[in-house]
C-alpha cells in the first residue's frame, strides 16, 4: 500500500505543476510575433578598430533603417579582423569582413567556402570580384596588405547596396561640427 502512495502522490504533484505551468503561460503575456533579432550599436567598435587597424576600417553610412545591425567584433591579435553584420530588409545576412590575411582560405572562411566566378560587379567607382557559394555569395576587393569581403545569404544587388554604402576610414575620427 505504501509504494501505491508514492505513485499517486507523484502523479498528483506532476499535475499540479502541469496546472501553474499552463497558467503561467495563459496569463504572462507573450507576443509569437515579435522580432527576436537583437539590434546593436557598433560605433565604439568601430572607432577602436578604426584606431588600430593597419588598413581603412569599412563601415556603412546613410542605409536606410531597416538595414539593422546584430554582429561586430575586431581582433587585433587574428590578422587585425574586422567583422560587422547586418540583416538587411529581406532579412537576408549581410556581413563586412576585413582581415589583413588576403589568403584564399581566409575569404572561403569567411563566406562559407565560396568559390571565385572569374565576373566583377561595378559598385560605385570600385570594382568587386564576385564569389559564388551554396550558403553565402560575396563580392570581394583586394587591396594593398588587405581585403574587403561584403558577403551574406543576401543578394548580390543588396551585397552591391551594402558595398556602396561603405566609407573607409583609419584613425581617429574627427569630432563633428
Amino acid at each position: 500500500m505504501k509504494g501505491k502512495q508514492t505513485i499517486r502522490d507523484m502523479v498528483l504533484s506532476l499535475v499540479v505543476i502541469g496546472l501553474v505551468v499552463g497558467g503561467i503561460y495563459i496569463f504572462i503575456p507573450h507576443d509569437e510575433k515579435a522580432d527576436p533579432t537583437r539590434v546593436i550599436d557598433y560605433r565604439v567598435e568601430k572607432l577602436t578598430a578604426r584606431r588600430a587597424a593597419p588598413y581603412p576600417v569599412a563601415a556603412p553610412v546613410g542605409l536606410p533603417q531597416e538595414w539593422r545591425a546584430t554582429s561586430v567584433t575586431y581582433d587585433g591579435k587574428e590578422a587585425s579582423s574586422w567583422h560587422l553584420g547586418f540583416l538587411d530588409p529581406q532579412k537576408q545576412y549581410v556581413a563586412i569582413e576585413q582581415s589583413t590575411d588576403t589568403t584564399a582560405g581566409y575569404i572561403g572562411k569567411v563566406t562559407r567556402k565560396a568559390a571565385a566566378t572569374g565576373q566583377t560587379q561595378q559598385v560605385g567607382d570600385r570594382t568587386w570580384e564576385r564569389w559564388d557559394g551554396e550558403k553565402y555569395d560575396a563580392l570581394v576587393r583586394r587591396e594593398q596588405g588587405y581585403v574587403t569581403v561584403v558577403t551574406g545569404t543576401a543578394s548580390f544587388e543588396d551585397l552591391g547596396v551594402m558595398a556602396a554604402a561603405l566609407e573607409f576610414k583609419q584613425g581617429p575620427e574627427q569630432p563633428q561640427q
